[in-house]
């Protein structure tokens, strides 16, 4: 796979932050993948698979997970999960939606548009206005269910999905609470890199390169493909990628869905992946309240400032929630770090 501007990039804006990995590497011990549990399977619920269309009639794929002993009869909540952006249901989400289904909500992972099970060409496409619509259209399939209440639905995004959940909530307010766990602005991720890092020059190279990749792809060329999570490691990988590395291409968290390959799991098009340039999610999130907010994330993530930058332009209700020695993937599936107790909670009490 040939690497473009973007891609390349991407790497030294990140390695910016290797000093802080790296220790938090050795503060969480050499196996970064201890304690996680990512394919995580539950006695406790049940499980379907289910699909509903978008407004755009592209066709969205999420595992539905049920609490076993309902009463029948009873309406019950529920909460929509997203998963990190270029990842799949099957990563982090579906552990997500078993663990709260266990604690008695009906809960509903989905794979996004272009993504996983779901509709949309081509494969691995970035559209955030598609993505936020998926999350109003699982809304749309849930509180159609008999077992379900639609006044108490709440949304949680991991990752890219924190900010895509936002976007959809600022604009649906069937969505009664919103939680994020190491959420990315990608809008901001995009335009500015981690911690400001990337010029306007450097962001203008980005979008020429991939104006110019729009003709050869109109010409019937090679898609070219961006970003994602690298391969194979070097001495020189640096360790926020390293620490992707662990989740996406190990067992801890590897998983290549039906119709794609290993080689083009988590990359988006170079051509849509321009894109988040337009997306401002924490635009106008005042406008949530009074429907409450949680932002939760690891005090070693390299992600940190989105959740900071949200926290601080929401409007109450709100909370920050930071997990002490926790990084960014840390919070995809280490079940012995991920809050359960504050998310059971905050959902309890907002969707009660």
């Amino acid at each position: 796979m040939k690497y473009t501007f973007f891609e390349r990039r991407w790497g030294i804006v990140t390695s910016i932050l290797a000093g802080l990995f790296l220790s938090a590497s050795i503060a969480l011990g050499a196996d970064m993948s201890n304690g996680a549990d990512n394919f995580y399977k539950s006695d406790k619920v049940t499980l379907k698979k289910v699909s509903f269309n978008n407004q755009y009639k592209m066709k969205v794929v999420g595992n539905l997970f049920v609490p076993k002993g309902l009463k029948h009869g009873s309406k019950s909540p529920a909460i929509v999960v997203g998963h990190p952006m270029g990842a799949v249901k099957e990563q982090s989400s579906n552990l997500y939606a078993t663990k709260l289904a266990e604690q008695g909500f009906v809960t509903l992972a989905i794979d996004l548009s272009f993504w996983g099970e779901s509709e949309g060409k081509p494969r691995n496409a970035v559209s955030p206005d598609i993505y936020a619509e998926d999350f109003s259209a699982a809304v749309d399939y849930l509180g159609s269910q008999s077992f379900v209440d639609r006044e108490r639905i709440g949304v949680l995004g991991i990752c890219g999905s924190g900010s895509f959940a936002i976007s959809a909530a600022k604009i649906d307010p069937r969505m009664k609470a919103v939680a994020t766990v190491s959420m990315y602005d990608m809008g901001a991720a995009v335009r500015n890199a981690l911690n400001h890092s990337q010029t306007i020059e450097q962001r203008k190279a980005i979008i020429a390169e991939a104006a110019q990749q729009r003709y050869v792809e109109f010409a019937g060329g090679e898609t070219k493909y961006t970003s994602g999570t690298v391969h194979a490691l070097t001495k020189d990988t640096h360790p926020i990628q390293r620490e992707f590395f662990d989740f996406y291409r190990t067992p801890r968290g590897e998983y290549t869905p039906k119709g794609s390959s290993p080689e083009l799991t988590t990359h988006p098009t170079l051509t849509s992946a321009v894109k988040f340039m337009n997306f401002y999610p924490f635009n106008d999130i005042e406008t949530i309240s009074p429907r409450p907010m949680l932002f939760i994330t690891g005090d070693n993530a390299h992600s940190i400032e989105f959740s900071q930058d949200a926290y601080k332009r929401a409007a109450e209700p709100k909370e920050l929630f930071l997990v002490k020695g926790a990084g960014h993937v840390d919070l995809y599936d280490r079940v012995n770090l991920i809050p359960w107790d504050k998310l059971t909670s905050f959902f309890t009490k907002a969707l009660r």
